[in-house]
Order: structure tokens, then C-alpha cells, then sequence
């Protein structure tokens, strides 16, 4: 019975490592992605895009409030 439990939990550790392992694989190809000058640009200019957007609606509600 002590076996039993001892290779049922090896196995559940093995699958943990497993699993955490392809989890930081998948981690690392998506921030070496996120990297890459296309879409570093491109996330870049959505985000400038976005900051103009928010700051010409806050303009829009201050010119009405005043």
C-alpha cells in the first residue's frame, strides 16, 4: 500500500513538473512575441492612440463642466 501511494504521488509530481514546465514555455514564446519590433510597434501606437483618445475625452468633459 506504501508503494502504491509513493509511485501515485511521484506520478502526480511528475505531471505538476510537466505542467509547470510547459506553462513557463508558453510564458517565455509569448513575452519573446510581445518583443518583437512589429508588435513592440504596434503595441506602441495603440497605446498612443489610446492615451490621445482618453485625453481628448477628458478634454471634451471639462469643456462641458465649465
Amino acid at each position: 500500500m506504501h508503494d502504491i501511494d509513493t509511485a501515485e504521488r511521484r506520478t502526480a509530481e511528475h505531471r505538476l513538473a510537466r505542467s509547470v514546465a510547459a506553462t513557463l514555455r508558453i510564458i517565455d514564446a509569448a513575452q519573446v512575441e510581445r518583443q518583437a519590433p512589429p508588435v513592440r510597434a504596434a503595441r506602441e501606437r495603440l497605446g498612443a492612440v489610446y492615451g490621445a483618445t482618453r485625453l481628448a475625452r477628458a478634454r471634451e468633459r471639462a469643456r462641458r463642466t465649465a
